[in-house]
């Protein structure tokens, strides 16, 4: 598959801390490509390597197929970026502020409108765009700022943490903007919410201490690296039997990682064949009454603990193709 982004052996070190190490990364040209990593993992020294704002120590990479460190003039304008918290002039309306930006990526006339027009469809702005910004909610800013970072049409799309300043009604309208944009633009995400990630991407990295842990397609990852669990939720008023029910659990040789929440019980199993046969009789054993006994869908978090925590996962890099 064609890339949109290749880091080979990307390095970024400040004096004696080395932020990012023998980077290699493959982005798919039209993906969603989610970047997480907890504090300090080197996901923001990548944004601004990837984005002329640092060079780097050593290796190199390409965004869009030109050179981070050649590319000048000709790189900026295929790509585009849209920060944690944008920060607008209040007064202007927020077709002017599309003009305006259009007009510095030398737009002009009927083609400018029509990109004006264009943007402000995409992200869902059009009732809006002749009132003045500061009269937005978070969500609109949000979407504005992509609309911003969209009005040049770019090849690759940098979104650093997009959506964790929201609330959840903003949160749910720009990543419904961001999963529209599907093979329109290749999508970097940088960000920390897993749950954003899981909704919208279908590729993942995940880095830490400035090393690539993983890449895949979250289809790839749910299949090598999770745990088979299983949810079991009680119907209400049934505390005691809940808590037996988890004692169980926590006893059998074939069950790890209870956890639990209001009338569910989430547990993973070493052994499924044994879970299978297993737990109905458990519950008949707890006396409680079911609402619902499944097989859970592996969470993206749960990954991302498992691979972070491990010790191998800290010291070694893995790709999946």
């Amino acid at each position: 598959m064609e890339s949109a982004i290749e880091c080979a052996g990307l390095t970024r070190r400040y004096g004696a801390v080395t932020a990012l190490d023998d980077l290699r990364l493959d982005v798919p040209r039209g993906a969603i490509f989610g970047l997480l990593g907890p504090n300090g993992a080197g996901k923001t020294t990548l944004v601004r390597l990837l984005t002329g704002l640092a060079r780097p120590t050593a290796g190199g990479a390409t965004v869009a197929g030109y050179d981070i460190a050649t590319g000048g003039v000709a790189l900026r304008r295929r790509i585009s970026v849209l920060e944690q918290q944008p920060n607008y002039y209040t007064w202007m309306k927020g077709r002017e502020l599309l003009t305006f930006t259009g007009q510095l990526f030398g737009l002009r006339g009927a083609e400018l409108q029509r990109r004006v027009d264009e943007t402000l469809a995409t992200t869902g702005l059009t009732d809006a765009a002749n009132r003045r910004i500061g009269g937005y909610s978070g969500g609109m800013r949000q979407r504005l700022g992509l609309a911003q970072a969209l009005i040049n049409r770019p090849d690759v799309l940098f979104l650093d943490e997009p959506a964790s300043a929201l609330d959840p009604a903003g949160r749910y309208e720009i990543l419904q903007s961001i999963a529209e944009l599907r093979d329109q633009a290749t999508v970097f995400m940088s960000t920390h919410i897993l749950a954003d990630v899981e909704r919208v991407c279908d590729h993942v990295a995940i880095l830490d201490r400035g090393k690539l842990v993983v890449s895949a397609t979250v289809a790839d990852l749910q299949e090598r690296y999770a745990r088979p669990t299983y949810e079991i939720e009680l119907e209400p008023h049934q505390a005691e039997g809940l808590a037996t029910l988890e004692a169980l659990l926590r006893a059998a040789p074939w069950a790890e990682g209870v956890t639990r929440q209001q009338d569910t019980l989430r547990v993973g199993v070493r052994d499924t064949h044994t879970a299978s046969y297993a737990l109905a009789p458990l519950c008949a054993q707890a006396g409680v009454a079911l609402a619902r006994l499944e097989r859970g869908r592996p969470s993206l978090e749960e990954i991302f603990l498992r691979l972070v925590g491990e010790p191998a996962a800290q010291s070694s890099s893995q790709e999946i193709a």
